[in-house]
């Protein structure tokens, strides 16, 4: 992470942002709850944000405006997402489970492509646009696993191995010794070392030097994601996803 300078006014305006979202909209008590500041404080950013068009108001209770449409479409341009949208949904119809596009950035991956079937079972646990740690997901070891050895060491020294649950690597060389053997298999577990209960399969999308583009991932409870169903049925599918959309790359 960049330990430059920061402007602590921005800092929490998106605080402030990020707990509007959270809420789903929320009055300046409850923000202010949220974020841990003053009544004040809150409400010289809310109204800031209001004014600029940022956050609508209804009633007494503050949301976020349509003009983050425009930012996160914005965002999406410069990732592969066309050429990754009808295979992802084919994805999760064929299997049946939340299926996603995991992209890189500032040292954590995103989920930019989300698509749950009718009957899967992650409910709210996370949406597009969210950021997930790369060590503790499948999705992100299998993008981490194609960076150069610089790479990944500048970026593990940067956001740690912090424990999601009690089964996520935590140690530099157990991890090491696990995306070696992504980079020979293409292909990463998450076996409940992100979310307990859960367990996913990705695959990476690299392009034509190697380096990881994105990763494919399908995700489900362990009561429908282990054994047969996890080691190879469904990693058969995801691996000819990734390849798919690599294919749909190089011919652009």
């Amino acid at each position: 992470m960049n330990d430059g300078p920061r402007v602590k006014t921005t800092q929490t305006s998106f605080r402030i942002i990020e707990a509007v979202r959270d809420n789903r909209g929320a009055g300046v008590s409850e923000l202010a709850r949220t974020v841990d500041l003053s009544k004040s404080t809150v409400h010289k950013h809310v109204q800031t944000l209001l004014d600029i068009g940022y956050l609508v108001r209804e009633d007494d209770a503050y949301y976020l405006s349509n003009r983050f449409l425009n930012l996160g479409n914005r965002a999406r341009e410069r990732l592969p997402l066309e050429p990754a949208r009808n295979v992802v949904n084919d994805l999760a119809e064929t299997t049946g489970h939340v299926t996603n596009l995991m992209a890189y950035e500032n040292g954590r991956g995103v989920y930019v492509l989300r698509v749950e079937p009718e009957g899967a079972d992650l409910g709210d646990s996370f949406t597009e646009g969210d950021v997930a740690p790369l060590h503790a997901t499948a999705g992100g070891k299998a993008i981490l696993a194609f960076f150069p050895k610089e790479k990944r060491t500048e970026i593990l020294d940067s956001v740690g191995l912090s424990a999601h649950t009690e089964k996520t690597i935590t140690d530099r060389q157990e991890l090491e010794r696990n995306l070696r053997s992504i980079r020979d298999q293409h292909i990463a577990f998450d076996r409940e070392e992100f979310l307990a209960g859960h367990q996913c399969v990705a695959s990476p999308v690299v392009n034509q030097d190697g380096m990881p583009i994105a990763a494919v991932s399908v995700t489900g409870n362990v009561q429908h994601m282990s054994g047969k169903r996890l080691e190879e049925d469904v990693t058969g599918l995801v691996t000819s996803a990734a390849k798919s959309i690599e294919t749909e790359l190089l011919s652009q």
